[in-house]
């Protein structure tokens, strides 16, 4: 399909041929392990084995392509699994990495505990600031790494500048656009080398699956990272792909919602006394506020803010909550929320990452605005 046509176009038609069989409009789930040769080596529509390939997670990968505007995308069981193929295939022992300093957590304990073991070094800098990102590079630096808007803190880093500062330096850019999604930003546009997606999240959109994406704009790469992800086998299998794929088709009116409904929300928490402090991008007081405008469509779902009373304070909020959903993950159509310290950034306490005991997320979703707001308004008293 030609990607001269809108986000909203691609995203339901990309990668969904109809079925050359029934003519379904969707495409089918290939739930199978192998496939019928026409021959000694010879396979029919490229098809083999489907840890290799598999019809329903080609769809999938030409969507995703698609909708980032790359040239080769990547479907994986699951983000960290992407990221992992990703780090294997830039990286040897001895090489280095510099890593935002409001990562997730899991990628942290990624580069901590896991690839670290492997002879990869890595440094922690301020990715909102090109100049500490240019400071943290060392002669053996391969990659550098960027969250935009960050988790949890909602940081933002200026994709086009951190582009020049890789360039300058021939390393390679990689951008983790989960909290965005390719509808309201698009990095490779911008000068990344690599787009990472938990496609979980907002992609998926609904709760219902675990997927991992990677998206590239230049083939030798997309070549070499197809030869891993075979190589090292973490897949999307193909029901989860389909479920991404259907999720993917509304992406565009859910991101407009979630944006919606968090402007409501970060608005709401910037007057309430019992917050400290509110973390949305969209508000004019953010510090990445002018970045985020320029590279981003709308500002997203999520609100990060702190409570006066402290780390039981801000477990209390949560505990008191009654339509927003006690959880980790993000980017569903059902509102969610989570302490940090002690959930999906346990993993970073004590380190140079560690995220306040006061600050709450939240993953707002596509609910009424004016129920968001008062169960917000009950949760804080």
């Amino acid at each position: 399909m030609s990607d001269d046509h809108s986000f909203e176009t691609l995203a339901i038609h990309a990668g969904n041929t109809a079925d050359p069989l029934t003519g379904a409009v969707v495409p089918p789930i290939y739930q199978v392990s192998t496939y019928k040769q026409d021959g000694v080596g010879g396979l029919r529509g490229g098809y083999e084995y489907s840890r290799s390939a598999n019809p329903t997670r080609t769809a999938l990968e030409e969507n995703l392509a698609a909708l980032e505007g790359g040239s080769v995308g990547l479907a994986f069981a699951s983000g960290l699994a992407a990221e992992d193929c990703l780090l294997r295939t830039l990286l040897s022992p001895g090489d280095h990495v510099v890593i935002p300093n409001d990562a997730y957590g899991g990628t942290f304990r990624l580069f901590a505990k896991v690839v670290s073991r492997w002879g990869v070094t890595f440094s922690v800098a301020d990715s909102s600031d090109p100049a500490a990102v240019r400071a943290a590079l060392t002669p053996k630096t391969k990659v550098i790494w960027v969250e935009t808007p960050s988790n949890p803190l909602l940081g933002i880093s200026d994709i086009q500048a951190l582009a020049g500062v890789a360039r300058a330096a021939g390393v390679r850019l990689v951008v983790d656009n989960t909290f965005a999604s390719p509808y309201l930003q698009q990095p490779l546009a911008l000068g990344a080398d690599v787009v990472v997606h938990s496609t979980t999240k907002y992609m998926g959109g609904h709760s219902d699956v675990v997927g991992g994406a990677l998206i590239v704009n230049d083939t030798a790469l997309g070549e070499e990272l197809t030869y891993h992800q075979n190589a090292m086998g973490a897949v999307a299998g193909p029901f989860d792909a389909w479920l991404v794929l259907r999720g993917i088709k509304t992406l565009a009116v859910r991101m407009d919602r979630h944006s919606e409904n968090a402007t409501r929300v970060a608005d709401m928490l910037t007057r309430h006394p019992r917050v400290t402090q509110v973390l949305y991008p969209g508000l004019p007081e953010h510090p990445g506020h002018e970045t985020a405008a320029k590279q981003m469509k709308a500002f997203g779902g999520m609100v990060s803010f702190r409570v006066e009373g402290g780390e039981e304070a801000a477990v209390e909020v949560c505990n008191r909550a009654k339509l927003f959903t006690l959880g980790e993950s993000l980017g569903g159509v059902e509102s969610l929320i989570e302490h940090p310290g002690r959930m999906t950034h346990a993993s970073v306490v004590g380190s140079a990452l560690e995220v306040p005991g006061d600050l709450v997320r939240l993953s707002v979703g596509i609910e009424s605005g004016d129920d968001l707001l008062a169960d917000l308004k009950q949760m804080l008293g």
